[in-house]
């Protein structure tokens, strides 16, 4: 029991992944910045932005509902770091991790945009509302080829629904990634997660330039910094997930594991030029994009993983 709260909660689960997801943070900023002929920000702005935003005051619109406005952003960080610790159970200690653990972590990885969703409608603000409009339509357009992806490693695998299970038949089967129908899988999940992540091009919800922060708008001091925090979890989470569902996971050796961080550093500088080489997309055109192409690479990879292919 005692190891358990360590896996969940220390390494490699919540503390670990906050901090892994502030150093990937600024990996992104960095890498944005050497694109864009910048210097970039130092190894601790990441941490310098959220010490500053923790020391701000909070205000809470007055035709808002405070309840939901200051719970949303612990609805958002709970699931994100209950999935940092499934997802280092699975990892590190396959005892620890249960059958169907890849269907919860489904569902964790949606609370962090569920709550963006509750607190821009809990503002009272019309552009966060529009924020919300948003970040609900968005959802509901990358989820579906999302589910499929995952499909595909449960399909091949004989229906193991366990991400121990994933791994363990990986390591004696090779990694879903290297199939065909694994490659197809991996390129539409790594744009589902680019919505899932709020990067440019599929950043509609909170669009700076439109509408001014969008579903954030309203936030300000500690929420806003739960928020941001989120974010950069959600920033490991989401590849590690991918990582091990479909390329093969990190491995208990020190060269796998290295690999396995490597792999991690490959999604991470992908997901970064996607966004500085695209721009924002339309919440409709977003929404055709992954209920069309998106959706049939998905369909077409678990076809194919049926086949055996």
């Amino acid at each position: 029991m005692a190891m358990a709260f360590v896996y969940f909660l220390i390494f490699p689960g919540m503390l670990f992944t906050i901090v892994a997801g502030m150093l990937a943070s600024w990996v992104d900023r960095k890498v944005t910045a050497r694109v864009q002929w910048r210097v970039g920000p130092p190894l601790l702005q990441p941490w310098y932005d959220f010490l500053k935003l923790m020391g701000k005051e909070v205000i809470v619109p007055r035709g808002g509902s405070r309840l939901a406005f200051l719970g949303a952003p612990l609805v958002g960080l709970a699931g994100a770091s209950l999935a940092a610790g499934l997802l280092a159970a699975a990892t590190v200690n396959a005892g620890i991790a249960f059958t169907g653990d890849i269907i919860v972590l489904l569902y964790l990885l949606v609370l962090p945009s569920l709550a963006i969703i509750l607190g821009g409608a809990a503002s009272g603000n019309p552009l966060a509302s529009v924020g919300a409009s948003r970040e609900m339509k968005l959802l509901l357009s990358y989820e579906l080829p999302f589910i499929l992806v995952m499909v595909v490693p449960i399909v091949k695998s004989g229906g193991e629904l366990s991400l121990a299970g994933l791994l363990s038949w990986q390591g004696a089967n090779g990694a879903v990634a290297w199939s065909l129908s694994g490659i197809l899988a991996l390129v539409a999940a790594v744009l589902c997660m680019q919505a899932k992540l709020a990067l440019v091009p599929f950043d509609q919800a909170e669009a700076e330039t439109e509408i001014m922060g969008g579903a954030l708008i309203e936030y300000s001091g500690a929420p806003l910094a739960i928020f941001k925090l989120t974010k950069a979890m959600m920033l490991v989470a989401v590849p590690w997930f991918l990582i091990v569902t479909l390329w093969g996971g990190f491995g208990q050796t020190a060269g796998s594991v290295v690999l396995g961080i490597l792999k991690y550093v490959v999604l991470l500088v992908v997901v970064t030029l996607i966004r500085n080489t695209n721009p924002r997309l339309r919440i409709e055109h977003a929404m055709k994009f992954f209920w069309g192409p998106v959706t049939a690479l998905a369909i077409l990879a678990l076809i194919l993983a049926f086949l055996g292919v």
